[in-house]
């Protein structure tokens, strides 16, 4: 059964299903980063309003990661077709590690570029008033939202 990952943000909480059964390398590589606190204390760094919002940099500026690169893992069911989905931030093939995003609409021109693993199931309205936060330079918040704690639990 697919494990859940739990986002406790200064703006609220939400879980998102992590889809270990269609894409098991890259939800292995966020469950390892997410399970050593890697997560712990990062901003969603980049916002945009209807499209989405992103995070998992060290050095919230959108360069950061952990510093290696893991391969894109695209399965033909998981596509970026609904708000909610949780995908890998990259900067070109192959080069996803620790950000992703997650959108706020269907994005289907991503398909095929960024590799899907998970879902929001809980607290998208929370997720949406994130997309909602007022963004300066390079679409960054201007107020902090922060990943104060990424947990992973147990599907029940």
């Amino acid at each position: 059964m697919n494990r859940i990952a739990v986002f406790e943000t200064n703006m609220g909480n939400f879980e998102i299903e992590l889809f270990e059964d269609k894409a098991p390398k890259t939800t292995k590589n966020f469950i390892d980063l997410a399970e050593k606190g890697f997560y712990d204390g990062l901003i969603f760094h980049r916002v945009i309003d209807g499209f989405m919002i992103q995070g998992g940099d060290p050095e919230g500026t959108g360069m950061g990661g952990p510093g290696y690169t893991i391969k894109d893992e695209f399965h033909k069911d998981l596509k970026h077709n609904s708000e909610g989905i949780l995908s890998m931030a990259n900067a070109g093939p192959d080069t996803g590690g620790s950000q992703f995003f997650i959108t706020l609409d269907k994005t289907p021109w991503l398909d095929g570029h960024h590799a899907v693993f998970g879902k929001v199931i809980k607290g998208m309205d929370v997720v949406k008033k994130i997309g909602k936060v007022k963004t300066g330079y390079n679409d960054r918040p201007v107020d902090k939202v922060v990943m104060q704690k990424v947990s992973i639990k147990a599907n029940e």
